[in-house]
């Protein structure tokens, strides 16, 4: 029996014996690409030449690509760990052509390759084939069916509609008809019971497709019409999990040796068996264990790309799949713990010669996962207080509620159907579906975009010459084609040139600004943006006549002090490295005109001496006027072996452009634009460090003429200051003379009113009603400060006990209560000091909450502190 990692090396041989290049899977992140997160399919590294926008460096391609789908179209994410082959990550195997071989050669390989280097039984195989549409006017794919009756009886061949057979890459762009191979893995008794033609496309899990081949032949318009492409291409996507378990004879993905070392892992940490077991007869463990599995594999390898785990974007989507594996691990194994981390040394031993960017990182991924793990497990304890917290009101939880958990707290319905039915009560889930579904929209709402066709200006043209490292403006410049495009910004134009000095956003630097002069005329170009390979400036109008030829001018004030602060970056890198250490990996940017922000592996607080070292240095670097040594198209294998840092999650091409400030200090491939010697950037001026995720820190900075204006005002606050202490010595020692003399007298008057308070005490102690064997105190107290009140309240309960006291006071012009029960009456649950305060609340505009015996709130209205007083009293009957 064949092992996952002998499949793959045979279908990538196979292909290469038939003339494909070999290439590395792109990056699981598509920065490439603003209309993707994700890379969702093997073909997207390959749009540009499916558009036309760029040249295929061959015309025949394979590779093995990591995708990954959890939104939009394609969104599996609830579906993993029910059945037995939805994944969020998964392995797509590949190959294209770009006008060269068409259907009879793609269908000629699928079946040599399946039939013959693999020995699928052939009975076992079915295909699928387009049926035509009528409202598209288009035919039955009749070349199709006379190519596979060549290899396959007819009564194998199934005609599917245009949701199943007819791929398209959006709204518009190329597409075409497909036909998919699936594989009937049943038992013979099932086989002869029933005929798998029905099975077909109907989510039977032993009946799966395992690989579609598309023949890209035809272009969507944006007003949906379909026009013939000048050259037909194929890009097939064979579900690498899904061949495995068909060639290993398995009844289920994860029963194959792609997934089974994880399982056995997680198994064994859990002490609890696997039973391998699916539908209503599966216990929940075992769905867990899969989540787990499968989850684990999308977090690092996006983590190993360079996405981390954020608030936003793309790092929200990885920190919502880590949350929900390590709810299942919390929930249903029992594993209140980091338990994901421990399988990341598992993934890279098994994918490390495939996927050599975990291995290499695996110390770096291991780590952000543990740490974010923790962070989720004090969350997800936060989570289940506020559930303690919050009102039941008639045995029913409000959707709101349950919506603000899933949303604030992370916790999906399934977990607080599950808490909720241990304790008794149900959830409104039609509420919650309610708040989710307005989230969905506000979502949609702020991601509208309309993009129209591009309107073609000069005919057969694909490159564009970027010609801004060297001139910020040429004449005689010509639009290739433009479209028009509305977002949530408003209407504007995007125009592709023949050449431009405009730099797109990239490599974390924006995208320039300026002007395109047409005779008398000026369009201002307000961003630079890139799609793909190509560079596209966007406008708020267009040249009357777009074939007259332009004269493009770069915002040069923009752009130099841009370039001061994407230099600035290289050698913060580098001193980074030379002053923490050798591990010190670039983790993101973001580079304008007024300032530079970097982000960096590193697992602790950089202290102030290691800033001062490194801000130090970086200066002296500027000092010593460096000269730019630039490479602009090195071959790739001469840039590794000059030293170059290349980082994680970049596409790299054959050739890079190689970026030097002295050989000996930072050498790194870059796109960017930068200054021709250091000594330009002026000054470097740190002006904060901190963390922005587990395992990575952040530090901004500014340079040149902002760098002098910051140093300019913090002297000017330092002489303000310096004054209005009176300062004989230095700074630091004045302020630290007022800050003992506060704290003196600070203690004082905490020391006044804590007497104050407890002159109170007898007093109070008086005014205790009696009822029921119980004490009742509600009173408004002539104390401001917090920690008075409470070592009172306590003193009182203990004095008074069983008692049950509520007090009011104004602290800082704001309404306080305080709520304290005996323990004795708060176990017995006749009351709870948490729901009561809530409660009276209200009166003052406010909220709060605690524990059953303990409880507080603040408000807003202090006029309506007497009202939730005489509430209390009205309550207890006093």
């Amino acid at each position: 029996m064949l092992t996952a990692s002998e499949i793959r090396k045979t279908f990538l041989r196979f292909f290469e014996e038939r003339g494909h290049l070999i290439v590395p899977s792109a990056p699981i992140t598509n920065r490439q690409d603003p209309t993707l997160m994700f890379t969702n399919a093997g073909m997207n590294q390959f749009k540009d030449y499916f558009l036309g926008n760029q040249e295929p460096v061959r015309t025949r391609i394979a590779d093995t690509q990591k995708c990954l789908r959890v939104s939009g179209k394609h969104n599996d994410l609830e579906e993993v760990g029910v059945d037995s082959y939805h994944h969020t990550m998964f392995e797509m195997l590949g190959n294209w052509s770009f006008g060269d071989y068409f259907k009879e050669e793609a269908i000629q390989w699928a079946w040599e390759l399946l039939t013959k280097e693999y020995s699928l039984e052939k009975d076992r195989l079915y295909v699928t084939i387009f049926e035509g549409d009528v409202s598209e006017g288009l035919e039955e794919d009749s070349e199709a069916i006379r190519l596979w009756t060549k290899w396959i009886p007819e009564d194998r061949i199934l005609r599917g509609n245009k949701k199943d057979n007819f791929w398209e890459m959006g709204e518009s762009g190329p597409c075409g008809p497909c036909s998919e191979i699936h594989v009937d893995l049943r038992s013979e008794g099932e086989r002869q019971l029933v005929d798998a033609r029905t099975l077909v496309n109907n989510d039977h899990p032993q009946v799966v497709e395992i690989w579609n081949l598309v023949f890209i032949q035809f272009n969507r318009k944006a007003d949906g019409s379909l026009e013939q492409l000048p050259a037909q291409h194929v890009d097939t996507g064979m579900g690498f999990e899904r061949l495995v378990m068909a060639l290993q004879g398995r009844q289920s993905n994860y029963d194959t040796d792609v997934f089974s070392p994880l399982l056995q892992t997680i198994s064994a940490l859990a002490d609890i068996p696997y039973t391998n077991l699916y539908g209503e007869e599966a216990p929940r463990t075992d769905m867990a264990m899969r989540v787990i599995a499968d989850h684990v594999r999308a977090v690092s390898f996006t983590i190993a790309d360079g996405e981390l785990p954020a608030s936003n974007g793309a790092g929200y989507v990885i920190r919502r799949i880590l949350r929900r594996a390590v709810r299942y691990a919390y929930s249903f194994l029992d594993i209140k713990e980091p338990v994901m981390y421990k399988l990341v040394s598992v993934l890279a031993k098994q994918l490390g010669e495939v996927f050599p960017e975990l291995a290499a990182q695996e110390a770096f991924v291991t780590r952000v996962i543990l740490e974010e793990e923790k962070s989720f497990l004090r969350t997800l304890e936060g989570g289940l207080k506020r559930l303690e917290q919050v009102p039941i009101q008639d045995g029913v939880l409000a959707g709101e509620v349950a919506f603000e958990l899933y949303d604030t707290f992370g916790f999906p319905i399934d977990l607080t159907r599950l808490i909720a039915r241990e304790k008794g009560f149900q959830v409104d889930e039609k509420g919650f579906e309610r708040s989710l579904e307005a989230q969905k929209q506000r979502s949609r709402a702020a991601s509208v975009k309309t993009t129209g066709d591009w309107e073609t200006v000069i005919a057969g043209s694909t490159d564009v010459d970027f010609v801004g490292y060297d001139e910020l403006e040429v004449d005689d410049v010509h639009i290739v084609k433009y479209r028009s495009v509305s977002n949530r910004l408003g209407d504007f134009f995007q125009v592709v040139l023949d050449r431009t000095p405009f730099y797109p956003e990239g490599g974390g630097q924006v995208g320039d600004t300026g002007l395109l002069v047409c005779g008398d005329g000026m369009i201002r170009v307000v961003d630079t943006l890139r799609e793909n390979d190509l560079i596209i400036h966007m406008t708020r109008q267009m040249p009357e006549d777009p074939s007259h030829p332009l004269r493009a001018v770069v915002d040069e004030s923009k752009r130099r002090l841009t370039e001061n602060n994407h230099s600035a970056t290289h050698l913060l890198h580098a001193a980074l490295r030379e002053v923490l250490g050798d591990h010190v990996q670039q983790k993101g940017s973001m580079l304008n005109e007024q300032y530079l922000r970097f982000d960096f592996a590193h697992f602790q607080k950089v202290t102030d001496a290691e800033l001062n070292q490194i801000e130090r240095l970086v200066n002296k670097k500027i000092r010593e006027n460096i000269r730019l040594g630039e490479a602009r198209r090195l071959p790739i294998e001469e840039a590794k072996a000059a030293g170059a840092m290349m980082f994680f999650g970049e596409k790299y091409g054959d050739h890079v452009r190689m970026i030097t400030f002295d050989p000996a200090y930072s050498r790194e491939l870059c796109g960017g634009c930068h200054v021709l010697e250091t000594g330009r950037i002026g000054l470097f001026k740190l002006t904060s460090e901190t963390a922005v995720a587990a395992g990575v820190r952040r530090i901004e900075a500014l340079t040149a003429d902002a760098a002098e204006s910051y140093v300019h005002e913090m002297e000017v606050d330092l002489v303000e200051a310096k004054g209005l202490l009176k300062a004989q010595g230095t700074i630091s020692e004045s302020v630290q003379s007022v800050l003992d003399e506060n704290r003196l007298l600070r203690k004082q008057i905490e020391s006044m009113q804590e007497q104050q308070a407890l002159g109170l005490k007898s007093g109070l102690r008086s005014q205790a009603v009696e009822k029921d064997g119980i004490r009742y105190l509600v009173a408004l107290l002539p104390i401001e400060d917090a920690k008075s009140v409470k070592n009172l309240v306590f003193q009182l309960e203990q004095e008074l006990a069983p008692a049950v006291i509520v007090t009011g006071n104004i602290q800082q012009d704001k309404p306080m209560l305080s709520v304290i029960i005996s323990k004795g009456i708060a176990d017995a649950g006749a009351w709870h000091a948490g729901q009561l305060i809530r409660e009276w609340a209200k009166a003052i505009q406010g909220g709060g909450g605690g524990q059953p015996f303990y409880a507080t709130a603040g408000g807003k209205n202090p006029d309506g502190l007497e009202t939730a007083l005489t509430q209390a009293r009205a309550q207890f009957g006093i």
